[in-house]
């Protein structure tokens, strides 16, 4: 169990229980940090018959219940629903009512299925995705992710999550005179593009599909209000972004979390076009330390939950409150997701 030292969150009160076929339930996995859960857990009652029908009204009246969940917790994981299809996922995005928000500017390969849903990251099994904040690369990011189970893997294939204030705590505890750099500089990224995706890279987003367009003008165009500069090479272009703060502080929560994607970048973003040591600096140019990199790393893993996914689970997380990654798997396994402003 791990224990967070800010200020505690205020429970989540009214909307499930008995009655509603919604239950807030527990798993092994689960942490608690300041008696909250993580994540929070909610299932279909078992004297409940639910369809889709009934569990999208269940959703639609009980919303501010379960985004009060969310909002404590960072993390909600929905287990025991008939959701079995990409359209049935899509609709239980939509009865949550958050605006959709178009992946631009991401790095992720991934293939639109229906409506509001993706792929999730399509980079080879063997390959893990380390932890990141979806898109804190760039200045637009969802505020919401939705991860749906449409087909559990075979074996491994978990999403841990970790909680931003939680990772600021304990690196500052640790290394302060960096954290304080961090705060200070923030960091620039640095990427190569080829035209088409490479689907061998969990970076391989070609530039056409990152910017949505086979424009070369439009792509600096869109490039330019996410503050990226571009340098066209031969049979690419690399993409130059920030400074960009790498710590924010939450409003909502009233707390700092860390808020980027250092760690990803640093240990992650490699393929034949990138080199992970260059692809992450500090905001003035100078190189990250590589010991405190992977000293992140550990926390990170130290203080992450990984929960097997099963069939149909659908996993919403607040983008600046969790950090998510992947662990390498055994196919078959399909994950979906849903990007939320």
């Amino acid at each position: 169990m791990g224990e967070a030292s800010e200020a505690k969150m205020p429970v989540a009160v009214g909307g499930g229980g008995s009655g509603t076929g919604l239950l807030e339930g527990s798993i092994p996995q689960q942490k608690s940090f300041d008696g909250i859960p993580f994540p929070a857990i909610v299932s279909s009652d078992a004297s409940f018959d639910f369809d889709l029908s009934r569990f999208i009204d269940a959703i639609t009246h009980h919303k501010s219940w379960l985004q009060g969940l969310l909002h404590c917790s960072g993390a909600l994981l929905l287990r025991g629903f008939p959701v079995v299809t990409a359209s049935d996922f899509d609709s239980v995005v939509q009865a949550f009512g958050y605006d959709e928000l178009p992946y631009v500017g991401g790095a992720a390969p991934r293939t639109n299925v229906v409506g509001r849903v993706f792929t999730a990251n399509e980079s080879p099994p063997d390959q893990k995705i380390p932890f990141h904040h979806e898109m804190a690369q760039v200045p637009e990011f969802p505020s919401k992710l939705f991860f749906f189970c449409e087909e559990e893997p075979a074996s491994g294939g978990e999403t841990p999550i970790v909680l931003s204030h939680l990772v600021y705590n304990r690196m500052k505890e640790k290394y302060p005179e960096f954290v304080e750099k961090l705060d200070e500089l923030g960091l620039i990224y640095t990427r190569i593009l080829g035209v088409g995706d490479d689907p061998s890279s969990p970076i391989g987003r070609g530039w056409q599909s990152t910017f949505l367009t086979t424009d070369k003008s439009v792509a600096e165009e869109r490039a330019a209000r996410l503050g990226m500069k571009l340098e066209w090479m031969e049979d690419g272009v690399k993409t130059i972004t920030g400074p960009i703060p790498a710590i924010k502080f939450e409003q909502t929560r009233g707390r700092k979390i860390w808020f980027n994607s250092m760690v990803a970048a640093y240990t992650g973003w490699e393929d034949a076009r990138n080199d992970p040591v260059k692809a992450v600096t500090f905001g003035d140019g100078t190189p990250l330390p590589s010991k405190i990199i992977y000293d992140c790393l550990k926390i990170l893993d130290n203080e992450s939950v990984a929960i097997p996914w099963q069939k149909g689970d659908i996993l919403l997380l607040d983008n600046l409150a969790v950090l998510h990654s992947r662990r390498s798997f055994k196919p078959p396994r399909r994950i979906l997701a849903s990007l939320c402003k």
